[in-house]
């Protein structure tokens, strides 16, 4: 997981995220990630309008937002 961020953070992508949190609730959110730490990870969460700080244990999957271009007509 932790590589998947570090890629996600270098193209400066945004992802979606399904997260657990410590009381066990589990949430989708859309992040940017801003930093890496060793066990944890700093992002902007688009749900909370916030920047927080997230375990990257507790990430339970991670998928890189794809934007496709618009065809001109």
């Amino acid at each position: 997981m932790k590589e998947q961020l570090l890629k996600i953070l270098q193209r400066n992508q945004l992802a979606d995220m399904m997260y657990i949190s410590r009381t066990g609730e589990i949430t989708k959110r859309r992040i940017k990630v801003t930093k890496m730490a060793e066990d944890s990870f700093s992002a902007y969460c688009f749900m909370k309008h916030a920047k927080r700080t997230f375990i990257i244990e507790n990430v339970l999957a991670l998928s890189p937002v794809i934007r496709k271009e618009r065809e001109v007509i």
